[in-house]
């Protein structure tokens, strides 16, 4: 499957997922107005009725509609006579259970020749129970001209019972909304794997690529030293033996970074710890190379708690990508200072360098600097993940300095270790 069918796979599905759950997010919008607007029409129904009831023991003839909504859950009923509470709240709670609405409600009677509220209760519909004089009225009750008696009921609990009607919808939206989880997921997991692939392919050309190179060279070295008379040319034996030293120290390193990975991903990234010197180490990687590399090594103090080997490694790494990202003659140089009690040390080249996009890129496993449709061939996209690797284990402090065309600056700082080295004590002469 082509990268350009699943770009496009994946735009289709993605707009599919966000349609569906626009219209989920749509229908229950509507659906909610819809119940609100069922249950305020249900309200006034019930209330009318109620209304019906209590005129009807008054004998009053009502002449208008005797309810009236002030809000989404706060109504008036007008009634222009004395209410008992105890019959006004019986005729609630039947009109009510009668249309469905179960839900909590208060109310409130209010005699208005006398503008106060005669009488107010809560009423629970879980428990049945009714909290007299609980109503949290207003200090001052509404006036309607022309009102002699009237009662107000408000649900607080509307919202929640609206929502309580909608449970088949909302079942409905959970199980779309995971079903869209779970196709989401499995996408990302085939992309995922897809990608994994294209790395593990790309990694073994790399390797491949990087392991003929000093197989190449090392079998047109050995011609070339097998030759008759060649010991004749001491010179050119030298330059040819320089050669196969060189690419066997690259090959072995190479092969070491491939058993390092498959190490470090079954046992972990353990480490060693020991006090060295770093700048006695710096110097003997240094002249481990056959490249001339620069040394300023200020650190005084330079002791160090770390795993030689990783950090040898760390700095050899380090040392060939210079190396193999150049565009002339590689200009290496490694550093070190103290600053406080603090041990800083560096490894800078001259290179092509590194653009800011890619700089946190580079640190993350198998990943090349892209470089467009030409090839480079260089590198298994390990070095710098290994670097990242073992500073993150030691604790340093990792920081990349790089211009495109300029070259970079790999900066590492770790606390200043505590050793002072023991003097050799002299054995006794007999």
């Amino acid at each position: 499957m082509s990268r350009a069918l699943i770009r496009s796979l994946v735009v289709l599905s993605v707009i599919a997922i966000v349609g569906i759950l626009t219209v989920q997010a749509v229908w229950l919008r509507r659906a909610y107005a819809l119940g609100e607007r069922q249950f305020r029409q249900t309200a006034f129904v019930a209330l009318q009725e109620v209304a019906d009831q209590v005129a009807k023991l008054n004998r009053i003839r009502q002449t208008q509609a005797a309810v009236v909504q002030l809000s989404a859950d706060y109504f008036v009923v007008r009634t222009d006579a004395p209410i008992n509470p105890v019959l006004l709240e019986h005729y609630l709670q039947t009109a009510l259970r009668r249309h469905r609405l179960l839900t909590d409600f208060e109310y409130g009677i209010y005699n208005c020749e006398t503008e106060r509220m005669v009488y107010g209760a809560y009423v629970s519909s879980v428990t049945q129970t009714t909290v007299n004089n609980a109503l949290p009225g207003r200090q001052q009750p509404p006036r309607f001209p022309g009102y002699t008696h009237y009662f107000e009921i408000r649900f607080p609990g509307q919202a929640g019972f609206v929502t309580g009607q909608l449970n088949g919808w909302l079942a409905s939206s959970v199980a779309v909304a995971l079903v869209v989880v779970l196709f989401g997921y499995t996408l990302w997991v085939v992309l995922r794997q897809r990608q994994l692939a294209d790395i593990q392919r790309e990694f073994i050309n790399n390797v491949t690529h990087e392991l003929q190179t000093p197989v190449s060279t090392l079998r047109i070295a050995a011609g070339v030293l097998q030759q008759p008379g060649i010991s004749q040319q001491p010179e050119r034996l030298g330059q040819y033996a320089r050669v196969v030293a060189e690419e066997s120290g690259r090959l072995q390193r190479q092969v070491q970074a491939v058993l390092n990975l498959a190490r470090r991903q079954h046992t972990g990234f353990a480490t060693d710890r020991v006090v060295l010197d770093l700048n006695q180490l710096l110097t003997d990687v240094a002249q481990a190379h056959t490249v001339p590399i620069r040394l300023d090594l200020q650190a005084a103090p330079a002791w160090l708690l770390a795993d030689a080997y990783a950090l040898e490694t760390l700095l050899n790494n380090l040392i060939d990508n210079a190396r193999t990202y150049c565009t002339d003659q590689p200009d290496i140089l490694l550093s070190s200072r103290t600053v406080g009690q603090r041990l800083i040390w560096s490894v800078a080249d001259k290179g092509v360098g590194i653009a800011k996009a890619h700089q946190r890129a580079v640190f993350r496993q198998f990943y090349r600097v892209p470089t467009g449709n030409v090839p480079t061939g260089k590198g298994f996209g390990l070095g710098l993940y290994y670097v990242s690797r073992v500073a993150r284990a030691h604790g340093w402090q990792l920081r990349l300095d790089s211009t495109p065309g300029l070259g970079s600056t790999f900066t590492f700082t770790a606390p200043l270790a505590s050793f002072v080295p023991q003097p050799a004590v002299a054995e006794p002469v007999c």
